[in-house]
């Protein structure tokens, strides 16, 4: 059956709450973008994906309590009606890209799509706490469906394939484990955090935090107009988008900068330049320059970089010099490596010749002493 890239799952409306439509309880106001405090790395981050989802979303790192799923929310409360929709850990891959119904298939002819999170999270924020706890099968095909923003399902031959276009947004704490290398690289953009050390900042934090909970009303009305001016700059950036372009300054700075970082493949140049085209759409101009490029480069390079890549070892065509006028070369060298290797170990000691002893005959004691 061929691929039908239009078809749209019937998804009912999808609280981001998670409290159901026929609930009394009133839904909570979500804490406002703007009102964030000392987090101004994360809110360009997300704000660059909300403009380009292409950029393949934010992963953020950090101890407990440093407002990641906060900051999230806000997000998607600043996009208009943007469902927030959250990956929980015990999730199958169907639950995630949905399936389809074989039996409508061979009764009726009609396919059916039973719609996923992803389908739910279209035009919104999907949201995936600890992910370096689910399974790789799953993170793979969730950020497979994030970069390309369309997700394809398939059963028993059938496929059929519907838009889903969202801000992904993955949290993890390094001290309950990694993210492999292969999947870390398909995130787009990456913010670590850490815990406030300023003792002003400390207060300011907690206080804005403790207004909130006191009146959430109120904080979300004085926040209304800056939020509101806000969620304009990101409909404005999204329609400037595609005139943006990049001159060849930018382009040769992008790669100059994943070079030094030693980074595999090219993706850590594209998503710089997409990150760094949004941008410059945040700030009303269709061309994108070198400082829009450094601002968003550490977010792209970050958890691409690799150790020890601005010191990039010698070819090894290449010759050694010969010495230069008046240098003695009968003098020994400064061993700064492992005897006898010019990049051996770092406190390496020389060999040491060692006697052999000659073993025992098997199944011959030796003589008792008298």
């Amino acid at each position: 059956m061929p691929l039908n890239p239009e078809i749209r799952p019937e998804v009912r409306p999808y609280k981001h709450t998670g409290t159901p439509a026929s609930a009394s309880a009133p839904e909570p106001v979500p804490f406002p973008f703007t009102a964030l405090v000392g987090q101004q790395a994360l809110q360009r981050a997300l704000l660059l994906v909300a403009v380009d989802p292409g950029i393949g979303g934010v992963l953020i790192g950090g101890p407990r309590g440093t407002a990641k799923s906060t900051a999230a929310r806000a997000l998607a409360a600043l996009l208009p009606q943007a469902p927030f929709v959250t990956l929980p850990l015990a999730a199958s891959l169907e639950q995630l890209v949905g399936t389809l119904s074989i039996e409508d298939a061979l009764q009726s002819g009609a396919v059916r799509l039973s719609p996923g999170l992803v389908a739910r999270a279209h035009q919104g924020v999907l949201y995936v706490d600890e992910v370096n706890l689910l399974p790789d099968a799953l993170v793979d095909a969730l950020l497979d469906v994030a970069a390309s923003g369309v997700n394809t399902v398939e059963r028993d031959g059938i496929s059929q394939r519907h838009a889903a276009r969202f801000v992904l947004v993955g949290t993890m704490n390094p001290e309950e484990g990694e993210l492999r290398p292969q999947l870390l690289d398909r995130f787009g953009l990456s913010v670590w955090l850490h815990n406030p050390t300023d003792a002003a900042q400390r207060q300011h934090i907690v206080r804005s935090r403790l207004l909130f909970d006191t009146d959430p009303a109120a904080v979300a009305a004085s926040h209304a107009d800056a939020v509101q001016n806000l969620a304009a700059s990101v409909l404005d950036a999204q329609a400037l988008l595609p005139r943006v372009q990049w001159p060849d300054d930018a382009l040769a700075h992008a790669g100059a900068l994943a070079l030094a970082a030693g980074v595999d493949g090219v993706r850590a140049d594209l998503v710089m330049l997409r990150a760094a085209r949004a941008s410059a759409a945040l700030d009303g101009r269709d061309a994108v320059t070198v400082a829009d490029v450094d601002a968003v480069a550490e977010l792209a390079l970050h958890h691409r970089r690799q150790v020890g890549a601005q010191q990039p070892a010698p070819k090894a065509s290449q010759k050694p010099q010969p010495p230069t006028q008046g240098q003695d070369t009968s003098s020994p060298q400064p061993e700064s490596a492992g005897a006898g290797s010019a990049e051996g170990d770092w406190g390496a000691m020389p060999p040491v010749p060692v006697g052999t002893v000659r073993p025992a005959v098997a199944g011959v004691l030796p003589p008792k002493k008298a």
